[in-house]
């Protein structure tokens, strides 16, 4: 774990000041909260979940879906499986109401539009939350998905390494 100042500026990154000390104190105390949130819940956030699990299992994530899908990503099973990260994954898609959102630390979305619906639902939430800017591979070329699992692995170990 990285020492007290660099953990505190590393959150001040992305947050108010009153905010990443919270955050702080929080890490510095108990277990961090975060929550991934997509459209479908079946590949992106799920993806998210599973690996940074697999990463730091000393946190509590989860994930969820503005609309959530029927089931989970055949593509999001098979990219698990080669990174170790199966036994992460959830067995099916959850909805963003079934979660107490604005008791986590972190809300990571896909898409500025997933910020937006978190905003209208529960505005208290508005400065945990980051977005990664990642495209849903369902409305993207045939293989892409690969491409999309390099990216979200990529931000969840550097998350991982500063927090």
């Amino acid at each position: 774990m990285k020492c007290p100042q660099s953990l505190l500026k590393s959150l001040m990154t992305d947050m108010k000041l009153e905010d990443a000390h919270a955050s702080f104190i929080k890490v510095m105390t108990e277990t961090m909260k975060i929550l991934f949130v997509c459209t479908g819940n079946s590949f992106r956030s799920a993806v998210a979940e599973a690996l940074l699990k697999k990463f730091r299992s000393d946190f509590v994530v989860e994930s969820a879906g503005t609309e959530p899908a029927s089931h989970i990503a055949k593509s999001a099973k098979e990219l698990l499986k080669k990174e170790n990260a199966l036994g992460n994954l959830k067995s099916e898609p959850e909805g963003i109401e079934e979660k107490d959102v604005e008791g986590y630390d972190r809300i990571i979305v896909m898409k500025e539009g997933h910020k937006q619906v978190i905003i209208e639902r529960w505005s208290r939430a508005k400065n945990k939350i980051q977005v990664w800017n990642i495209d849903d591979p369902i409305f993207l070329p045939l293989g892409s998905d690969k491409k999309i699992f390099a990216k979200i692995k990529g931000k969840v170990l550097e998350m991982a390494k500063t927090l």
